[in-house]
């Protein structure tokens, strides 16, 4: 356990509250908190209640003290817990009084960091912690909870041990050749290759589709002028954030909210209605409008009933025929006046009035979503975790091919650089874990 001081931070939320939390770590965290409360008999995982003075004897507070004993304590340090009345003044007095007994500041999740340090916890956990407090949807505390348990650190740690066996056996067929090794060994390797592959695949996959899951799903509108878009906002919103007119070009820029959907958190797009557009601004209105098509998860075009299908309502279909990786949702509005749309240009849509009730349109969002994120597939929650398992990806394709032409140097640099990149989702790796292998599993010195 190395030592950096005792740092101090308030754990809680910034405001007015029933209660704030400080919290000290480091080799002096009892020592400072004796002082604070005159208490020489805190107790490991026992909580006092306890007044709390200045280093001048004036009281503070009354508060509830929690003491940790190393390593048995979230950063594995000896922590105490300061479970003080909220407000603005109290913690930061609290916080003050242990920086004049020697304690300072924590840097931004240097908490965290601690932990990871002493082995209490690893990457995955650490980004888990980090998100979790972020988390804006049931759907994503539900699935960082997981990672939290040690999901995500099971899935790599099952790969790596696959991996150091391949890099193993290989090393060991390059410099002890005369030695016996089992006459399948390659075709195991192979095996174990051909696994990996789907499952890496299939996470990378998942993760694609559930990426919106921690920030909020982003849902477009899109249309041609005066389609409804506007009035469809306001109605999932229950309140009027767009301005509605029968001018066409009303809408000039992307219009961006949040709302609740079932369990799910989603980021609503009302875009520009999509048409040729001589006026500059309006223009690049437009030009957001079909970039945040491509950035979204959930694409809803709306048709109207009312209007004959013209070259502008032709272009979204072209739009939303070529977005084949997007789910779109098709909407003929204005139910209510009389139906002029063709609709058999259409397949599967949904026909409502947004003056009226637009449930089932809600229905078959919440359906989409539901889909997305109930079920037990391995989801990474960051860029750092989708990068290294692509990366982990690309090595191992690249080593198939030299271990089927039997240049098994080539095959255990990419072994390694796969082995690296997982790795660096929990922990990164130790040269000396292969060696570990090797010699554990490996008569060598005969």
């Amino acid at each position: 356990m190395f030592d950096d001081g005792t740092i101090v931070a308030i754990a809680t939320a910034n405001g007015i509250g029933s209660i704030s939390i400080v919290r000290l770590s480091g080799i002096n965290a009892l020592s400072i908190a004796s002082k604070i409360t005159k208490r020489t008999n805190l107790k490991p995982r026992l909580a006092s209640l306890s007044s709390l003075y200045s280093v001048e004897d004036e009281v503070i507070d009354e508060a509830l003290i929690i003491y940790f004993k190393a390593p048995y304590s979230f950063t594995g340090e000896d922590v105490v817990e300061f479970q003080c009345h909220g407000g603005f003044a109290i913690a930061n007095m609290i916080v003050n009084e242990t920086l004049k007994l020697g304690a300072r500041f924590a840097n931004p999740g240097e908490f965290s960091k601690r932990a990871f340090l002493n082995n209490k916890i690893d990457l995955t956990k650490a980004e888990a912690i980090a998100k979790i407090i972020e988390a804006r949807s049931e759907d994503a505390v539900k699935l960082l909870a997981r990672q939290l348990k040690g999901e995500l650190t099971t899935f790599v740690n099952d790969i790596r041990e696959d991996l150091l066996f391949m890099l193993a056996y290989t090393e060991v067929s390059i410099d002890y050749a005369e030695d016996d090794l089992p006459s399948d060994i390659f075709e195991q390797i192979k095996s174990k290759m051909e696994k990996i592959i789907v499952k890496l695949t299939n996470t990378l996959e998942a993760s694609k589709r559930r990426e919106g899951m921690i920030e909020g799903f982003k849902v477009a509108i899109i249309g041609k002028p005066n389609v409804g878009k506007s009035s469809l906002l306001n109605k999932l919103l229950n309140y009027d954030r767009a301005i509605i007119s029968d001018i066409a070009g009303t809408t000039r820029d992307t219009i961006e909210e949040s709302v609740k959907i079932g369990t799910h958190i989603i980021k609503i797009v009302d875009t520009a209605g999509i048409r040729d557009a001589s006026d500059t601004i309006e223009q690049i209105g437009i030009e957001k409008s079909i970039e945040a098509i491509n950035e979204s998860d959930i694409v809803i075009a709306l048709f109207d009933n009312s209007k004959i299908c013209d070259s502008e309502d032709e272009k979204i279909i072209e739009l939303i025929s070529n977005n084949e990786k997007r789910e779109i949702i098709k909407v003929i509005n204005k139910s209510d006046l009389q139906s002029n749309f063709d609709k058999s240009l259409l397949s599967d849509f949904i026909e409502l009035s947004t003056k009226e009730d637009i449930n089932p349109l809600i229905k078959k969002v919440e359906l989409i979503l539901d889909s997305n994120t109930h079920n037990d597939e391995m989801t990474l929650v960051s860029k750092r975790q989708v990068f290294s398992v692509e990366e982990t990806l690309s090595h191992i394709k690249q080593s198939i091919q030299p271990l089927n032409t039997g240049e098994l140097e080539f095959f255990a640099h990419h072994i390694t650089e796969a082995l690296e990149n997982i790795s660096n989702i929990t922990r990164p790796y130790d040269n000396d874990q292969m060696l570990d292998v090797m010699f554990g599993e490996f008569c060598l010195g005969k």
